[in-house]
């Protein structure tokens, strides 16, 4: 199991954040916005580590949405064999895309435990729980209603994490000679540098707000 996004050099993954630093972040809306508030109110304003470590326990959320969705069109549609294959195609794209948030997730445990971070197990543990069950109902019923306002909040908050990962590199120059090892880097990728993995996350982010803006165009399963 791996993610399929396209893995950057290191020079691209320079380029990728420059890209990302001179590009404004999208106009979100009042669903993203409440979150993103909720998240600094809880967490602070700074980004850190165990904030980030969060947000990817969030990612995984709408995409296993949208397959839950799909499993239930297959289930009562399954006699109509092109609209099968085309939900199934999107379950598989969905599918891709949670397991790259995973490697995104599993690699910052990796560096919060390297650095011994201490997290409150309530903080840390229970309410990331909490708040991704209740996006995750929401993504849902977005969807099952109109499918483009799921994508729409996904788009949203792929862009925010996208802008959050490059300015955290550029805040932070000492990771560029910090450097970092995955035990995942067989499934996901290899890293100079804490800089360049975090840049690669970035580039990935990007990615998935693309091909979000790009179902939102697009009937459910077309």
């Amino acid at each position: 199991m791996g993610s399929k996004l396209e893995k950057l050099t290191a020079e691209q993954r320079r380029q990728a954040q420059q890209v990302t630093l001179r590009s404004p972040r999208m106009r979100y809306g009042i669903l993203t916005r409440l979150l993103f508030m909720t998240m600094d109110l809880v967490y602070g304003r700074k980004k850190t580590f165990s904030k980030f470590k969060v947000l990817e326990l969030i990612a995984r959320v709408p995409y296993q949405s949208w397959e839950n969705v799909a499993y239930v069109a297959i289930t009562h549609m399954y006699a109509q064999r092109d609209f099968a294959r085309r939900v199934f195609d999107r379950v598989k794209e969905a599918r891709e895309a949670q397991d790259n948030e995973m490697w995104h997730l599993l690699i910052l445990e990796e560096l919060t435990h390297a650095r011994g971070m201490k997290e409150n197990v309530l903080l840390y543990r229970i309410l990331p729980q909490v708040i991704a069950f209740t996006y995750y109902q929401i993504c849902w019923f977005l969807y099952v209603i109109k499918p483009s306002w799921s994508y729409l909040v996904n788009a949203h908050f792929e862009d925010h994490a996208e802008h959050e990962y490059m300015e955290f590199v550029a805040e932070n120059p000492q990771f560029e000679s910090e450097p970092f090892t995955s035990l995942f880097e067989e499934d996901y990728a290899s890293s100079e540098s804490v800089a360049d993995i975090f840049r690669q996350i970035g580039h990935d982010e990007r990615m998935h707000k693309e091909k979000s803006l790009e179902w939102i165009a697009a009937a459910r399963f077309q």
